[in-house]
């Protein structure tokens, strides 16, 4: 007889998942210091016991969420490269169009930005928070770098600065300009269309 019912490793990943959903979403709005264990478990419907059977405690569910947030991001970043890696470069204005591509692939959902404003600071005041967002930062900038270059070198352009200059400069552009248009509470649409301007005017003085 075929046993239907899910595997216990299915289901423990499946309250994981909603656990750190519902974290994910209180940490973004409230902050780690103010979300409970308690309100997490009831955001996500699930008892104490069911918390502490994924996790030992808030902040090992904060850096797990560190890590899976790394993992999103840098699948998204690779995608896209990979994607891009194969088109022609053609126009005059392609490769600002793919940094802007690339670095736009997140930083415009609402709540990713808030968790990853809350992983800076939580990372300013703890080590262990830090050293999980510095992964984070460090996959990321691996990747975009990899791209500046790639397509620098087929559209036969030149750096005006180091490569990992450009790439934090790239990065902390977006970074900004993706938190100053939540706290401005622009329109959405209208804080994308910035940022990929503030964008191609930043790639513009990186690439000659």
């Amino acid at each position: 007889m075929t046993d239907t019912a899910p595997a216990p490793s299915r289901r423990r990943e499946n309250t994981r998942t909603r656990l750190m959903d519902a974290a994910a979403q209180m940490f973004a709005e409230e902050g780690i210091d103010a979300s409970s264990v308690e309100a997490i478990c009831e955001r996500a419907g699930f008892t104490r016991g069911a918390f502490y059977s994924n996790f030992a405690s808030k902040e090992e569910l904060f850096l797990a969420l560190c890590g899976r947030s790394a993992d999103t991001t840098l699948t998204a970043v690779r995608e896209r490269v990979a994607s891009l890696e194969v088109t022609e470069l053609d126009a005059d204005n392609e490769v600002r169009k793919i940094v802007q591509e690339v670095l736009e692939v997140a930083g415009h959902d609402r709540l990713d930005v808030l968790l990853g404003a809350e992983i800076r600071v939580q990372a300013l005041r703890n080590g262990d928070f830090a050293e999980a967002y510095l992964a984070l930062d460090r996959g990321l900038s691996e990747n975009v770098a990899h791209l500046v270059r790639d397509v620098a070198q087929a559209r036969g352009l030149s750096l005006r600065l180091p490569l990992d200059e450009a790439t934090d400069l790239l990065l902390s552009t977006w970074i900004a300009a993706s938190e100053h248009a939540l706290i401005t509470r622009r329109d959405p649409n209208r804080a994308r269309r910035d940022l990929a301007e503030r964008l191609a005017h930043l790639v513009a003085l990186i690439l000659e």
